[in-house]
């Protein structure tokens, strides 16, 4: 027997647990990376400052993969305790691919700290380099193992269903479903763009608080350069999950654009503001959604006239997909006009009121990821297994998931502002300029 109530609090509560590790899963995906361009680049040009970059992003990377840890610890405590049903079900077909994200996590983890404690262990800084690759093909194996986790709940495949149990499991043919190629490939770009942002954002507002030291310029130029190559991968694999959805959850898609009727040179709705269903003030490009979902103007799209009533998604999910199409169109564009800048010699870039432009770029990269994976979610319902179990029938019947969310909810901001102290501390009381300045010391005494 479903409860709504528990049912509704078990949405809440999942909801928040996904938005609040999502931030420090992202940047416990993209931040290894920028890490080992960072120190390849100082070692490539004998340049101390890109050393020291990665230095101090590793410092900080740390504390956000301590939080990450219980936050991604949370949620699998609640797979079992809030979806009970989903668990009976698919708890064997997606147990492989959990214990490998646990598996890549605790490798990642391993070498994280031999990296760290071995700085200055090295002269050849070659050498240290190389323990830096386990963690970031950790880091981005485990985003890959849980990502098809979530590929598998929106394309199940790999088990035949005898009286409403799966059997006949194969599990390497559930996680190669259709949907893992394009959910992996878009997680891993997206969380590195998000990184670049973030980390680009920063080396901003430290030169907006009036720091204009070589480092700060240095790192600016480094993320912005990565944040529009993967930006621009981000743009290329989105047009691949489009036609994804138009082939297997074309309903989605449907919801998504507000495309209530099938029809073929399909334009594309951004915006715009639903009444039943009339589109009023919306921005429409002709033949777009033809194309996005397959490749060419004359396409026919399937709208929501072919999806039965109980299986259309919120269609509130349009408002998702055009804030994430908007926020990555925007910061391409901002990305791309900087490194123009940079090569024109340009020098509006140095006011204020661009900087500012660039800090924002690192908030508004991480609200991209958080509305792409509400997006994802909400744009199956009412599935929790796609086509085979709904999320009313796959939720807890107890009574007492409401203190569940209280509890959980204190826990979260708890966390998130001993993160930001911990953070702003490290960094305040230990300056680029002092860390330079030591380091120099440092190597005058040595070879004294």
């Amino acid at each position: 027997m479903v409860n709504e109530e528990a049912v509704f609090f078990s949405r809440i509560l999942t909801e928040l647990t996904l938005s609040v590790h999502i931030i420090f899963a992202t940047i416990g995906v993209g931040v290894p990376l920028m890490i080992m361009i960072a120190q390849w680049v100082g070692i490539k040009k004998q340049d101390e400052h890109y050393i020291l970059l990665a230095r101090r992003w590793t410092r900080g990377f740390v504390i956000t993969v301590a939080v990450g840890v219980v936050t991604g610890t949370a949620i699998g405590l609640q797979l079992s305790l809030l979806w009970p049903n989903f668990m009976e079900l698919a708890g064997n077909v997606i147990a492989l691919p959990l214990f490998l994200e646990t598996f890549a996590f605790f490798f990642e983890a391993i070498f994280l700290g031999i990296y760290l404690y071995t700085w200055d262990r090295f002269e050849n800084q070659r050498k240290h380099l190389l323990l830096l690759l386990p963690v970031a093909i950790g880091a981005s194996f485990s985003a890959i193992f849980i990502t098809i986790v979530n590929a598998f709940m929106n394309a199940p495949q790999g088990f035949d269903i005898v009286e409403g149990e799966l059997v006949n499991i194969q599990p390497l043919l559930a996680m190669f479903n259709p949907a893992m190629p394009t959910k992996v490939a878009h997680v891993l770009t997206t969380a590195y763009m998000t990184s670049a942002f973030v980390l680009a954002s920063m080396a901003a507002f430290r030169m907006l608080k009036g720091s204009n030291h070589e480092y700060h310029k240095k790192s600016l130029f480094l993320t912005m350069k990565l944040g529009l190559v993967f930006s621009l991968a981000s743009a290329i694999i989105g047009d691949f999950s489009g036609k994804y959805l138009a082939e297997y959850q074309p309903e989605k898609l449907a919801a998504a654009e507000w495309h209530f009727d099938t029809k073929s040179e399909a334009p594309l709705v951004l915006y715009g503001v639903l009444n039943d269903e009339e589109v009023k003030y919306s921005l429409n490009i002709p033949y777009a959604l033809s194309i996005l979902a397959f490749g060419f103007p004359s396409a026919e799209v399937i709208g929501l006239d072919q999806i039965p009533e109980d299986e259309i998604p919120p269609l509130y999910i349009h408002y998702l997909f055009d804030l994430m199409i908007t926020i990555g169109i925007l910061l391409t564009i901002l990305s791309s006009v900087y490194l123009i800048a940079i090569w024109k010699k340009w020098n509006f870039i140095l006011t204020k009121w661009f900087r500012w432009m660039v800090v924002l770029g690192g908030p508004l990269a991480m609200i991209a990821i958080e509305v792409g994976w509400w997006f994802t979610e909400v744009g199956r319902q009412p599935w929790i297994l796609y086509q085979l179990m709904r999320t009313n029938n796959a939720a807890t019947t107890t009574e007492h998931v409401d203190k569940m969310l209280y509890a959980f909810s204190g826990l979260y901001v708890v966390l998130t502002i001993s993160s930001i102290i911990v953070l702003s501390q490290m960094f305040k009381k230990n300056t680029v300029e002092q860390e330079l300045s030591d380091r120099a010391l440092e190597k005058a005494g040595g070879s004294v």
